[in-house]
């Protein structure tokens, strides 16, 4: 059933942002190609190279982007580029690879050395931008021989990880502002006061993909090592019964908190590619769960009998955007909308699915249920 869905959804995919180059469309290049990773199968290659030569030109342009606008989420997506360059020796793709390069040559950083999240986010350090940003920086560090761009973001990565770091939850802050200046940062310690699941679900992915790329002995060494291990354990501490995550992750007390389906899709990739790399056993296990409960509840058929994945928060933030101010509190996070079949998250079940394969997981997969109201799967 899910690759069945997997394949239809690629097929009927359009760009998520009219064809100019972005993440989410980035989510969706990282699952078909992990799905052709595990599967060797050629459909899953022929789906990413079809979606991504339509934002790429033969000079390695890419559609819509400008160095200038130094947004870190636009870098995610230059993955699938190294991919592609890896797979067909066509050198658009390297083209397009150093052109995303360039920005991260330039990209404003904090003073203590981490990117900005956005040139309109000045000053600003989000969890979503160590996903879309640093596992890129080293495999282009490795394409281009350039050892110090590895340790770069290496380093980057720590000192994230201590600046948003929660020590009372064992959890890390959506996002951090080292001007202190935004809302909804912390006078003293510049953090955003509540815990995204999907905000999470970017370091968890962040953390295992760097792992894989540089190798569990050089994330001892650095200490991001420690860092994952204990936020994974809180990860397993925090499902629900039903084998999902929260918005909220760590308030199932809060009115309206709902099994939110991206972060679901993103922990269990996370935890079932932790224990394929060598973290620690038994976090398969819980992320193979996740994954047959996505399969099980969050996939569901709409009155047209197509397969619809359910309960994805549309999109969340902080400060301002589209006129509203986003404070980072735990029942802003409850406001946005509730949408189905969002690249954020079929691409990380995608991602979830191909570890599973991997692993040698596959069970046997549950039918889709009717469909119910989105915030409730």
């Amino acid at each position: 059933m899910l690759m069945d869905y997997f394949d239809n959804y690629a097929a009927a995919y359009t760009p998520y942002k009219s064809g100019s180059w972005c993440y989410e469309d980035g989510c969706i290049y990282r699952g078909l190609a992990l799905l052709h990773e595990a599967t060797g199968e050629g459909r899953w290659f022929a789906h990413l190279e079809r979606l991504v030569n339509a934002q790429v030109s033969t000079d390695g342009d890419l559609a819509g982007y400008t160095v200038e606008e130094f947004n870190i989420d636009h870098i995610l997506s230059g993955r699938a580029l190294i991919y592609l360059y890896k797979a067909t020796g066509d050198e658009k793709y390297k083209a397009g690879a150093y052109l995303l390069a360039r920005q991260l040559a330039l990209h404003p950083r904090t003073r203590s050395g981490v990117y900005w999240h956005k040139k309109v986010y000045p000053w600003q350090i989000w969890l979503d931008g160590l996903y879309m940003g640093l596992p890129f920086q080293i495999e282009f560090a490795r394409l281009s021989g350039d050892d110090a761009l590895l340790d770069d973001a290496l380093e980057q990565l720590v000192k994230a990880l201590s600046l948003t770091r929660e020590s009372a939850t064992g959890l890390y802050a959506h996002g951090y502002d080292e001007s202190r200046q935004q809302q909804w940062a912390d006078p003293d310690t510049g953090r955003s006061p509540a815990h995204w699941a999907r905000a999470l679900g970017w370091l968890a992915m962040a953390l295992v993909d760097i792992a894989e790329l540089v190798g569990m002995g050089r994330m001892d060494a650095t200490g991001a090592g420690d860092h994952a291990r204990r936020l994974l354990a809180q990860i397993l501490a925090l499902r629900t019964a039903d084998g999902t995550w929260l918005q909220v992750i760590d308030r199932p007390d809060l009115p309206g908190n709902y099994a939110e389906s991206s972060a679901t899709a993103m922990f269990a990739y996370a935890l079932l590619k932790a224990e394929r790399i060598g973290f620690a056993e038994g976090f398969a296990a819980v992320g193979h769960g996740g994954l047959l409960a996505l399969a099980r509840r969050g996939l569901q058929t709409d009155a047209k009998g197509r397969l619809r994945l359910a309960g994805i928060c549309h999109v969340a933030g902080l400060g301002g955007f589209s006129n509203v101010y986003r404070d980072g509190t735990a029942n802003y996070y409850l406001t946005e909308p509730v949408v189905e079949d969002d690249a954020k998250g079929v691409g990380p079940l995608m991602m979830a699915k191909a570890e599973s394969i991997r692993l040698g997981l596959d069970a046997p997969e549950h039918p889709a249920v009717p469909a119910t109201p989105p915030a409730h799967i």
